[in-house]
C-alpha cells in the first residue's frame, strides 16, 4: 500500500474516463502536469450509467471518518451520461430526469455537511457527455458479430449535455461542455465528428486534446488554487534541500485549499 504522501485528483465516469490513459488521453496529460503535486486517480467504469455509478462511488470516495487515513481528493471530475443517453430498449438507458437527479446526488454527497462523504476540501467539475456521430456509430455496430442496431441518437445526447450545463449553473458547479467543444470544432457537421471520435462515441487523441484544454481552462478560471503552474511540489525539489545538514529533513508539505 502506498503511503498517503500526496493529495489526489479523482476522475469519475464511464468508459470515456476509463480510456483517459490511452495514447493522447486526458488522464495521462493530467498526470504529467500534476506530477509531484497530485496523484491522478482513474475511476472510469466502462458501460456504466449514473444509476449504477452511484453505489460504486460510495466505495471509491472515502467517508468522513476514513478521510484522515486516505489521500485528500482536491478535485473530482464527474463525467457520466454517454450511456444514460442510450435509447430504449438498452438496459443502459436512464431517463433524463433521473440522470440529472443522480448527478445532483453525487455532488451533494461531497458538498453536503450532512453527508457521510462530506469533503469541503474537494472541488467538483462536471463534464457533459460528448456528441455522438450516428453515422460512425451505426457503422461500428453493424460491423459486429452479430450486428447491432443504433443505440444512441444525436439530439437525445444533446439534451443530456444541455441538462448538465443547466444543472451546473443551478448548483454553482463548473461545467466542461465537451459536447459544444467538439461540435464547434467540426463546424457543426455531424460526419466531421469522426475527426474526434474513434467509433462515433469514444474520444480519440484529438478529442481528448480538446477536452484537456477545456478542463484546464475551467480549472484556471474556477479553481485557480489548483492551477498546476501555481502549485508547489508536495515533496521539495532537490535544489530546495539543505545539503549542509547531514540528515536533511524532507517532508510532505500542503498545497493551498481551494476556496
Amino acid at each position: 500500500m502506498a503511503a498517503n504522501a500526496q493529495d489526489a485528483i479523482m476522475l469519475f465516469g464511464d468508459s470515456i474516463t476509463q480510456g483517459g490513459w490511452e495514447d493522447g488521453g486526458f488522464g495521462a496529460r493530467l498526470s504529467h502536469v500534476y506530477a509531484r503535486k497530485f496523484d491522478v486517480l482513474n475511476r472510469g467504469l466502462s458501460g456504466y450509467n449514473s444509476e449504477w455509478a452511484v453505489p460504486v462511488f460510495e466505495q471509491y470516495f472515502a467517508k468522513q471518518h476514513e478521510q484522515k487515513h486516505a489521500p485528500k481528493i482536491r478535485l473530482l471530475t464527474i463525467w457520466l451520461g454517454a450511456n444514460d443517453a442510450c435509447i430504449k430498449p438498452s438496459p443502459q438507458h436512464i431517463p433524463l430526469e433521473k440522470y440529472i437527479a443522480n448527478l445532483k446526488h453525487l455532488v451533494d454527497m461531497v458538498r453536503s455537511p450532512d453527508s457521510a462523504w462530506y469533503s469541503p476540501d474537494t472541488a467538483i467539475i462536471l463534464i457533459t457527455p460528448p456528441p455522438v456521430n450516428t453515422h460512425q456509430r451505426r457503422a461500428d455496430l453493424q460491423a459486429r458479430d452479430p450486428p447491432k442496431e443504433l443505440d444512441r441518437l444525436f439530439d437525445t445526447t444533446k439534451s443530456y449535455a444541455d441538462a448538465v450545463v443547466k444543472l451546473g449553473a443551478g448548483l454553482q458547479v463548473p461545467v466542461v461542455d465537451i459536447w459544444n467543444g467538439l461540435w464547434d470544432a467540426t463546424g457543426h457537421e455531424e460526419t466531421a465528428l469522426s475527426r474526434y471520435l474513434r467509433d462515433g462515441l469514444h474520444l480519440n487523441a484529438a478529442g481528448y486534446s480538446i477536452l484537456y484544454d477545456l478542463l484546464m481552462a475551467t480549472i484556471v478560471k474556477h479553481v485557480p488554487t489548483l492551477d498546476p503552474s501555481k502549485l508547489r511540489d508536495a515533496i521539495p525539489r532537490w535544489d530546495e534541500i539543505n545539503w549542509d545538514d547531514p540528515h536533511p529533513s524532507i517532508v510532505k508539505r500542503d498545497v493551498q485549499i481551494p476556496q
